[in-house]
């Protein structure tokens, strides 16, 4: 099913599907975490993404509870943003010798990574209240307060102390 397609015919399936992107996303950010997580150098970087790693686990299982309330199949759809996102940030990386640039690198790569679940979460919940599934859009604002959280520890971590190490 593809965004724009006549598979989506009712914001319901515009929710469903957005929700099974989702769902893919974060299959995949559990994918790339690990790799973050060895390339990362700074000890404070490596526990948070350790720490986001343990996260994005619960934020699936939320994800399979709003699948279950909602009535609908388990199942996530291909999402080329996510791909890219991932892909860059895995080319970006191998180029980097320096520790300290590569920790910054990770940081971008990571809070592009953020910017785009915040988008997708703060849609998913003002969709899921207009459909009157406040009990989904609760669950997902969940996810939300947690990718807010860990964009915000990331911009502190860089702004503090990564960025100038890297420069």
């Amino acid at each position: 099913m593809g965004f724009f397609t006549r598979d989506i015919k009712t914001m319901d399936d515009l929710f469903v599907h957005t929700l099974r992107d989702m769902y893919y996303a974060e299959n995949q950010i559990t994918k790339a975490l690990p790799t973050m997580i060895s390339k990362a150098s700074d000890a404070e970087l490596k526990a948070g993404f350790k720490k986001h790693l343990e996260e994005t686990k619960t934020q699936i299982g939320r994800l399979e509870q709003v699948f279950k309330l909602h009535g609908v199949e388990v199942s996530g759809v291909s999402c080329p943003a996510i791909d890219g996102i991932i892909a860059e940030a895995d080319t970006v990386a191998g180029e980097v010798a320096d520790n300290a640039v590569l920790d910054a690198a990770l940081i971008a790569a990571a809070q592009a990574v953020e910017h785009y679940e915040i988008g997708r979460y703060g849609t998913l919940i003002a969709w899921a209240k207009q459909l009157g599934r406040d009990d989904c859009a609760s669950l997902l604002m969940k996810n939300l307060d947690e990718e807010k959280a860990t964009d915000a520890k990331l911009s502190t971590l860089a702004e503090s102390r990564l960025n100038r190490r890297a420069a």
